[in-house]
């Protein structure tokens, strides 16, 4: 009968046929489970029945950490990266998608389906898979320092100097802040915010250079007229003594320990003790034009002078010898001093600046590395290794450089501009990569000087303000009080 007859069964015909995508990150783009409708499996050795729900949700939140960390290590995903789970998954659904499907159940799309491979490449077939969590796990990677690009303090500085040859500017190792404006030296606490004019030098004369010991208790002025005065400045407020040998304004000085080295216009440098009988000992000659700056090297034994000839010398003062008298210049008289040495040739002459160099740096990081910039026909800043005696980079900075300083907590750079940009900039070294920009000055930034725990800068301009950055990181173990000291935006007069 029709009724009775059964059809034949129909065979499900299976094909072996797979065509392969040759592309790097074939191995994601199959999708060999399917994620948005897998099931939840109890853990193993947990019942099924009641109370085993918690232990099954806390076993599928360990199954979706362990697969993520699978996925870190072996196929190179980042930590939390998202996973291709459809949009109206949950994330309980999302972690348990890593879950085998249960074999009663077929699958609701093909076995192997392409998708967008969700990495951006896969280890190399030879490099070991490291499964231990610490590497995405324990230890994240560190955020980036945020640099606040505006200055939190503002200081009026009436009276000072628009001329890119002074140093008028100096932060002590006890917190006070000297400067120079027109015939007076002022100090400024930044722990109390006291101000204490210190000295005028009269109608006359005017201030072209300050200058603070290592240890923040002598300051050294020097005027316009070639006289260097050093001031007790820790206890009692009283001139210790005055010094002479120069001929011409006092541009720059620079101490190191006891010592102390002055350059001129007269286009000598000279060394000196403040506790010697005589004015000064050595006289140090190898420019022919106005000094600009100088910078005693870490190692208190290497002296760097940069001057209006464009030219940078780097001097060894231990080695420093020569006949006795003035010899080739006409700034010390043998009358001043009659018994003094005089050096001609330095250890390094570099020539490469085209401008005036009045910045100079040296590493605290790295012995021998010292930085210098160049005035407004250069513009670039020169890394140098003075134990090599060659030039290790250079950096256009489009703008006149006028001031640098070197962070004591890490190795970066911070240079004060004048023309045309009168800003700042912060330096990754040893790349030289630019960190942050900041503004705020509407004059060229001539004077800048770094607070005793390395992370405040203060800088001064033709505007007549000083103005307060923070800039550079804390050190290991303590904590920034500094600025806190100083205050926050708040605006006052130095004088």
């Amino acid at each position: 009968m029709l009724a009775g007859h059964r059809s034949p069964s129909r065979h499900v015909v299976y094909s072996d046929r797979h065509i392969p995508s040759r592309a790097a990150s074939s191995r994601l783009d199959y999708s060999l489970l399917e994620r948005d409708a897998a099931t939840e499996l109890p853990a193993p050795g947990r019942g099924g029945g009641a109370g085993s729900g918690e232990g099954l949700g806390q076993d599928a939140g360990s199954q979706a950490a362990y697969a993520q960390l699978l996925r870190s290590q072996l196929l190179g995903c980042p930590p939390g990266s998202p996973e291709r789970a459809s949009a109206g998954s949950s994330a309980a659904g999302h972690a348990a998608s890593m879950v085998p499907r249960s074999p009663s159940k077929s699958p609701a799309r093909k076995l192997f389906r392409y998708t967008t491979g969700d990495v951006d490449g896969l280890r190399a077939p030879g490099e070991p898979a490291l499964l231990s969590p610490a590497g995405a796990y324990g230890s994240p990677q560190r955020a980036e320092r945020r640099i606040p690009r505006t200055p939190f303090k503002v200081l009026d500085a009436p009276g000072l100097s628009d001329d890119f040859y002074l140093s008028l500017l100096d932060w002590s190792a006890t917190n006070v802040i000297a400067v120079g404006l027109a015939s007076s030296v002022y100090l400024w606490s930044a722990s109390n915010s006291k101000v204490t004019q210190l000295v005028d030098v009269g109608p006359d004369d005017v201030v072209t250079s300050v200058a603070w010991s290592s240890r923040g208790n002598y300051l050294a002025v020097g005027t316009g007229s070639g006289a260097l005065q050093i001031w007790d400045a820790a206890k009692n407020i009283n001139r210790i003594r005055e010094m002479g040998g120069h001929t011409a304004r006092v541009t720059c000085m620079s101490w190191c320990s006891g010592a102390l080295a002055s350059g001129s216009r007269d286009r000598g440098i000279l060394l000196r003790d403040p506790r010697d009988e005589a004015p000064f000992h050595t006289c140090l000659s190898g420019h022919r034009s106005e000094i600009c700056g100088l910078s005693w090297a870490p190692d208190t034994r290497h002296l760097a002078s940069g001057g209006n000839d464009n030219t940078l010398c780097v001097w060894d003062a231990r080695g420093a010898a020569g006949a006795t008298g003035a010899t080739g210049i006409t700034s010390p008289t043998p009358a001043s001093s009659p018994r003094f040495r005089t050096a001609t040739t330095p250890v390094h002459r570099w020539r490469e600046h085209e401008a005036a160099v009045k910045a100079l740096a040296w590493s605290p990081h790295s012995h021998g590395v010292l930085a210098s910039g160049g005035g407004s026909a250069d513009r670039t800043i020169r890394i140098w290794s003075a134990t090599r005696g060659s030039c290790l980079q250079a950096v256009d900075t489009g703008s006149q450089v006028c001031a640098l300083a070197w962070a004591r907590n890490a190795n970066e750079i911070v240079s004060a501009h004048g023309y045309s940009q009168n800003q700042m900039h912060v330096w990754r070294c040893p790349s030289m990569t630019k960190v942050a920009t900041l503004t705020g000055h509407s004059s060229r930034v001539l004077y800048l000087s770094v607070s005793p725990d390395g992370q405040t800068v203060v800088t001064g301009a033709g505007d007549e303000t000083l103005r307060f950055w923070n800039i550079f990181p804390e050190a290991k173990g303590k904590t920034g009080a500094m600025a806190r000291d100083i205050g926050s935006h708040v605006r006052a007069s130095i004088r």
